[in-house]
């Protein structure tokens, strides 16, 4: 006979909730005072915490036998973030173009097929792709939340930005404790639902159509239109990190934030969704 546990998905986080809560109230509290003491600080605070989350995806990805340099990836967020900050975008995407070259230099020059601790050779192109995906996912993605920092009323955007993605996981979390029965992608992600997605819907759309109206003159509809795109955005970045997590054969990318995992784990929801929200605020409320 099947028993209840069985047959409902499970509903609780897997982690110290206090401490998770703890940790997300000090990091918000931190995050805000950056943006409007000075913004600079926010710039600093960004890329310290993306050089940080992609050493951790190198470290997870070298455990695999993949040989990820640590150099290009380091040295090309310290060009992207501030890059994008100073001088916009064009100078990310050369910033981002030099990072690509530098992965595949180092391969080049590292040459030969060594397995590199694995049973089985490597093929250079997975150490190139590896690299590449790293720097893509960690500094590019984060160097269109710089460009809107430096946009009009940056800091605002930026807060917008991160409201309605915290917003979108809290919600998601209260929905799919209280009403979560119908799994959304049981073979990647057991604990997300149905029900927690169309919560984050919910709170995404109301953060959204408050915050633009209210932050940056906006219409409340462009407002539930980012809050909406942004969601759908993030969610699917978390649950791509939680496909990529399942097949490296960890449960985190790291342990530095007690109650949530590595840094990388609490930006993979709001990384995806960068781009997403700087290109909708250029479009409803201008640069």
């Amino acid at each position: 006979m099947t028993s209840e546990t069985t047959r409902r998905p499970p509903r609780r986080a897997g982690r110290n909730l206090p401490a998770a809560i703890g940790m997300g109230l000090a990091m918000g509290g931190v995050l805000v005072a950056s943006l409007f003491v000075r913004r600079e600080a926010f710039l600093v605070l960004a890329s310290a915490a993306v050089l940080y989350g992609t050493v951790e995806m190198v470290r997870a990805f070298r455990a695999r036998h993949l040989r990820i340099p640590v150099l290009p990836p380091v040295a090309g967020t310290l060009a992207m973030l501030p890059g994008a900050y100073l001088g916009g975008g064009e100078t990310l995407f050369v910033a981002y173009a030099l990072t690509v070259f530098a992965v595949l230099v180092h391969r080049l020059v590292a040459g030969g097929d060594e397995d590199h601790g694995s049973p089985v050779p490597v093929p250079p192109v997975r150490d190139v792709v590896g690299g590449i995906f790293i720097v893509t996912y960690g500094p590019l993605l984060a160097g269109f939340a710089m460009l809107m920092l430096a946009a009009t009323q940056g800091a605002w955007r930026v807060l917008i930005f991160v409201l309605v993605v915290v917003g979108s996981d809290v919600g998601g979390y209260a929905a799919g404790v209280l009403f979560g029965k119908h799994p959304m992608a049981p073979s990647i992600s057991p604990k997300k639902s149905w029900e927690g997605t169309a919560g984050s819907l919910v709170v995404g759309a109301l953060a959204g159509g408050l915050a633009v109206p209210l932050a940056l003159g906006g219409h409340w509809w462009q407002g539930v239109v980012l809050g909406l795109v942004t969601v759908v955005v993030a969610i699917g970045g978390d649950l791509s990190e939680s496909m990529l997590k399942r097949d490296l054969g960890i449960k985190d990318m790291g342990t530095l934030l007690p109650g949530h995992g590595g840094v990388m784990d609490r930006l993979d929801s709001l990384l995806p969704a960068a781009p997403v929200v700087h290109l909708l605020l250029v479009w409803f409320v201008g640069p």
